[in-house]
């Protein structure tokens, strides 16, 4: 793999680091399965894009693609709370519409922003190199996304959040209030899918509705994987294990493909990622019945 493939590798394992956050946000903590994730990143790509070919700043076209994906994850959050819907299905049916509604917010399938100003063009125009400011930007708003997840969860607030995916009749009995839990959780979530489909599109230069397909499953590999490896009841290294999990598994397909490991084409993606996915699911199983055997003798 050569230098500028494996930079590049970072900068997108750092941009689906912020769909990890998000998966960890929902899968983790609020014990809510949630697929609007797959509409909710294009979407932020979608809307970043028509704003910034509108003539928007892009800085605030990224915040405006940042809300887009909230809005997605409070539609799923209503459609579970106040109507009752079983949880999968609520973010399917809010996911399957997304689809419909980016075409209709670019007016066509795809949108490309080449010659478009984006947050990384002012940085760019200093002389500095491409691939390096993308990678340093991306690298900069994961880091404060992190930091912010790591306080909030930390916080009384953050408390009643986690406490709420546990054992959310506990927080009804206490006066705490579920569904503004689950509303906060899945906006913040989503919002963070749309803020990393922003950051995607600009630093792929095109938006496209089928972008989102598969986010779930890559942000639960990263989830997943992250940790397997640095497991921990803290909530930081929780919050750091989902990112480097995020970077390892791009890394990890990254490798399978340019070296062409068993014979791995770029159509050989799903595979690899299933193939992850099921390592990382059964390591701690067997981790726990080496640690069993160990105990006995």
């Amino acid at each position: 793999m050569s230098l500028f493939a494996f930079l590049g590798t970072l900068e997108i394992g750092l941009i689906y680091g912020l769909v990890a956050l998000g998966v960890y946000l929902t899968f983790r903590i609020l014990d809510f399965p949630d697929l609007t994730v797959d509409g909710s990143f294009p979407m932020g790509g979608a809307v970043a894009a028509t704003a910034i070919v509108a003539g928007i700043n892009p800085w605030l076209a990224t915040i405006l693609a940042t809300l887009a994906g909230s809005c997605c994850g409070l539609i799923t959050a209503f459609l579970a709370v106040r109507c009752g819907i079983l949880h999968l299905l609520a973010s399917i049916l809010t996911m399957i519409a997304a689809f419909s509604i980016n075409i209709r917010i670019m007016g066509r399938p795809n949108m490309a922003l080449l010659g478009e100003p984006t947050i990384f063009t002012p940085f760019e125009s200093l002389g500095f190199n491409q691939l390096h400011v993308h990678l340093g930007i991306v690298f900069l708003l994961v880091l404060l996304s992190a930091v912010f997840i790591i306080r909030l969860l930390s916080s009384d607030f953050g408390l009643g959040l986690r406490a709420t995916g546990v054992n959310d009749r506990m927080v009804a009995a206490q006066g705490g209030n579920i569904g503004f839990y689950t509303y906060f959780g899945l906006a913040l979530s989503n919002g963070f899918v749309g803020f990393a489909g922003a950051l995607f599109a600009q630093s792929n230069s095109f938006a496209d509705v089928t972008s989102g397909v598969g986010t779930i499953v890559v942000g639960l590999a990263a989830v997943i994987l992250g940790q397997t490896l640095l497991s921990s009841s803290k909530i930081w290294v929780s919050v750091v294990a989902v990112i480097v999990g995020s970077i390892l598994y791009r890394l990890a397909v990254a490798f399978a493909l340019s070296s062409g490991m068993f014979g791995m084409q770029a159509s050989d993606l799903n595979l690899i990622t299933a193939v992850l996915v099921a390592i990382a699911l059964v390591i701690p199983k067997m981790k726990a019945k080496l640690r069993v055997k160990s105990l006995r003798f």
